[in-house]
Order: structure tokens, then C-alpha cells, then sequence
């Protein structure tokens, strides 16, 4: 049986004229012999009658007084209507289709409301629907517990439900329709001549999506890399392929490296602060005193550098007045820089290669942008400049490494 999931966004079932597109990519899927299976989010974004946030804002007028087993009841809702309408435009279309909820279709997850994680997936039910040649709608962003409470799988759900349906199922493929053609070298807001990419890795693409592109969810991406099922990323108004997501061979590395493609793109994340956090002479304790206190506090750091002279890390702009405050209260004297931004330069290729730091400095020294901060992965090298130089540093960056230059379109 091959089979493919399909996976269509709030804003690709958002109106009648975007679920006639919705309903040609699946007349597609079927013509070319596949087994459907269709994942559906909330129609629309905040604001548009059944979004989740527009649900959401039901109980925010009481004061938000609702538990989270309760809530993740109320945030189910939006998909299941999106599933359910988009199943009577296929049966009046005389297409034969079956509605399933996250739990109806086998996902079983933990019990963190709001949050929840997939455990396991009892595709049967799934299959039996399949072997009668219909098409599965499954509401995505979420699943049940053991006990059956109804659980959400929190910000990129759907991707999530999607990507795992499709490593359960031994899809071929995994299409995630949104509202762009791809995965692009940078984010078209910001520079102009951003190009679309033909096929980027597992590990490149998490890196871009939590670094700030916001296409696909990590997640989703690192689930369906465990067995290596494939992702498309496309767009529901076109045709276009889009971006391949998926394993790179070596032959695929040396034709990169031979287009100078070591770089995939730059992505951007606004609106963080450092918080630096000097040692006094002999003050070895102050790395376990900090990141336990803002741990207890449930504040999330992130580029962390430490060394014998004290430390340095960042947290969202929002959270920094309350980190200052925790700080303090353990005498210690926080120095913070505010409104910085994380600008990340990604590229399976870069590991092992000399003059990538070079370049990326003098990219920035050449717009007279100050690095703040610096760290390095097997295929991500993340600076940290002033909010007010983020723009220019993106552009920057993308035309130093001549990223305009792998439009493949």
C-alpha cells in the first residue's frame, strides 16, 4: 500500500476557495495511486471564527479560569470542525472519506495537558479505513492518554500528528502544505532576493525551525528523521515541489561544497536579552547557583557560555526583568543587555571547514555590527548582535555567502 499524509495548515482551510485547492492536492494524491491520509489544523489564525486562539478567548473573558484537561477539550474543537467540513466537500465530490479524532486514529500520548508528547500510535483502525480505498481525515494537534482523556500536542501540533502518522505508517512522503513554496534561504520579509531551496537535511531544517524559521515545527521534523520518511514542504496555492526535507549522502555534500554551498540559510530570533553574570575571585559556585535559580523559576536560557570570569546567556525579552530580580536576590549583580537578536547561520556542510567564522565576522565588521556574543554546533554558528542591527546582519550574512545565488527555481 503506498501510502501518503498530507497535511494541510489553519490558513490552507480557512475559506471556501483555499479548501478547493485543499481538494485538488488530494484529487492529485489519489490519481497518482496513494492511500490519503489528510491532517487538518483550526481553520485560520486568531480572529477567524474556529482558530484555536479565537476558542481560547471564550474562556479568557472569565478570567481564564479553566484547568488544562479542560482546555485541551476546548482547543480540540477547531480541528475536528476543520476535519468535518473538509469531509463534506469530499463526499460532495463523491469521494469516499472517513473522519477520525487524534485518539480515533491511534495516537496515544502522555497526560501533560496542553503540552503532551506522542507515545506510541496503533495505526489499525487507520488501515482498515485505507484498505476500503477512503480517504482518512484526522484532526491533527492531538491524541488521548490511556485512560482516553483528550490531550493537545502544544505549538506545531499538527505538523507533529502528521510526521508521526507518517513514520507509523510507512508513508512515502510527508506533505506539508502551508502558505509559502518552501523552505527559503532566509526570511523573504527581510531580504529580498531570498531563494528558495530544493532539498535541505533533517538536521539543517531543525536547526532553521528553532532558530526562528517558522515553516515546520522541530519536532515534527526530528520524528520523522528517526526512520528517515521523507518531507515536502509546499505550497496549497501552486504546484511547485517545494523543499525536500530529508537524509543528505555524501555525493549530495561534495556537489554542494563544490557550489560553495556550505551554507543553507540564516534565520533570525528577536527580542532576547543578555544577562551577564560576573565571578567574584573565587566564586566557583556561581554556574550551579544560577542556572538552578532560574531553572526553579521556570525561566529557559539559552546561549550559554561559560567561563571562569563569570557567565553569559540570554532570555526572552519579556522574562529578563524577573531574571534580574532572581539574581539579585542571590547578591549577585547582573549586568543586562536588552532588545538583542540571535542571528544563525546553518549549513550541513559547514563542520570541518576553515574561514566560516572568518567570513561570518567580517560580513558583520564590514555593516559595523557588533558581535556580543558567539557559539558554534556540528551545523549551526549563532551570533548575538543588537536588536537594531538584526536586519542588517541577516542581509548581510545571506549576501556574503551569495545565498540569492541557489535559487533552483
Amino acid at each position: 500500500m503506498r501510502i501518503l499524509v498530507q497535511k494541510f495548515g489553519g490558513t490552507s482551510v480557512a475559506s471556501p476557495e483555499l479548501r478547493e485547492r485543499v481538494l485538488y492536492h488530494i484529487k492529485r494524491g489519489l490519481a497518482e495511486g496513494y492511500h490519503l491520509v489528510v491532517v487538518v489544523s483550526a481553520m485560520g489564525r486568531s480572529g477567524d471564527p474556529y482558530a484555536t486562539d479565537t476558542l481560547l478567548s471564550l474562556v479568557k473573558q472569565y478570567g481564564n479560569q479553566i484547568s488544562p484537561r479542560e482546555q485541551d477539550l476546548l482547543m480540540s474543537c477547531g480541528e475536528i470542525i476543520s476535519a468535518t467540513t473538509l469531509s463534506s466537500l469530499l463526499y460532495r465530490h463523491e469521494i469516499e472519506n472517513c473522519v477520525l479524532t487524534g485518539g480515533q486514529a491511534g495516537i496515544i500520548t502522555n497526560n501533560h495537558h496542553t503540552n503532551a508528547h506522542i507515545v506510541t500510535i496503533n495505526s489499525k483502525r487507520i488501515l482498515r479505513q485505507l484498505e476500503k480505498r477512503k480517504v482518512v481525515i484526522v484532526a491533527g494537534f492531538q491524541g488521548q492518554t490511556v485512560d482516553g482523556e483528550i490531550t493537545t500536542l502544544g505549538r506545531g501540533g499538527s505538523d507533529t500528528t502528521a510526521t508521526a502518522l507518517g513514520v507509523a505508517l510507512h508513508a512515502e512522503c510527508v506533505d506539508i502544505f502551508t502558505d509559502v513554496e518552501g523552505i527559503m534561504t532566509a526570511d523573504p520579509r527581510i531580504v529580498e532576493d531570498a531563494a528558495p531551496l530544493e532539498k535541505v537535511t533533517y538536521t539543517e531544517m531543525c536547526n532553521l525551525a528553532f532558530q526562528g524559521a517558522k515553516v515546520i515545527h522541530p519536532r515534527a521534523v526530528e520524528i520523522a528523521m528517526q526512520t528517515n520518511v521523507p518531507i515536502r514542504v509546499r505550497s496549497t496555492m501552486s504546484d511547485h515541489p517545494g523543499t525536500l526535507v530529508t537524509t543528505m549522502s555524501e555525493a549530495d555534500r561534495l556537489i554542494g561544497e563544490m557550489r560553495d554551498g556550505l551554507i543553507t540559510g540564516i534565520t533570525q530570533m528577536p527580542n532576547v536579552t543578555q544577562v551577564r553574570v560576573p565571578a567574584k575571585q573565587g566564586q566557583y559556585d556561581i554556574q550551579l547557583k544560577v542556572f538552578k535559580a532560574m531553572a526553579e523559576n521556570d525561566i529557559s536560557v539559552d546561549f550559554i557560555s561559560v567561563n571562569p570570569s563569570g557567565i553569559a546567556y540570554t532570555v526572552y525579552d519579556d522574562l529578563a526583568d524577573r531574571a534580574e530580580e532572581i539574581l539579585r536576590r542571590l547578591d549577585l549583580e547582573p549586568e543586562l543587555n536588552r532588545n538583542c537578536a540571535k542571528v544563525s547561520t546553518v549549513g550541513a556542510g559547514i563542520a570541518g571547514v576553515p574561514g566560516v567564522m572568518a567570513k561570518i565576522v567580517e560580513a558583520l565588521t564590514e555593516e559595523d555590527i557588533q558581535i556580543l556574543q558567539s557559539a558554534d554546533s556540528h551545523t549551526t554558528i549563532w551570533v548575538l548582535v543588537r536588536g537594531s542591527d538584526m536586519v542588517k546582519a541577516v542581509r548581510a550574512l545571506h549576501h556574503k555567502f551569495s545565498l540569492h545565488r541557489l535559487n533552483y527555481s
